[in-house]
């Protein structure tokens, strides 16, 4: 078994409203920000799992992400995932 480091990035699917994301723009305007267009908010999820080879990392990712991590209804998601070196894994 490897381990493996896997950064997950869910955001909304772009047809879906932001309601907190059009509040963060608002703010930033108020503050004097007005060049920022639009504001979109997501979620960043960094987890360690062990698995046989990369497929396997992969292909559990894509079912953790598609049954608990991310609605795929509303929300779309990516991941990037690397082999833990052994400093990774230690700490």
């Amino acid at each position: 078994m490897k381990t493996y480091q896997a950064r997950i990035y869910v955001t909304l699917r772009p047809s879906v409203l932001d309601p907190a994301g059009t509040a963060v723009q608002s703010g930033l305007k108020h503050l004097g920000y007005d060049t920022v267009e639009q504001v979109r908010i997501g979620k960043y999820i960094e987890l360690k799992l062990r698995a046989p080879d990369d497929a396997t990392a992969h292909t559990q990712l894509d079912q953790m992400c598609d049954q608990l991590l991310a609605n795929p209804v509303i929300e779309n998601y990516r991941f990037e995932v690397t082999e833990a070196t052994e400093a990774a894994v230690s700490s």
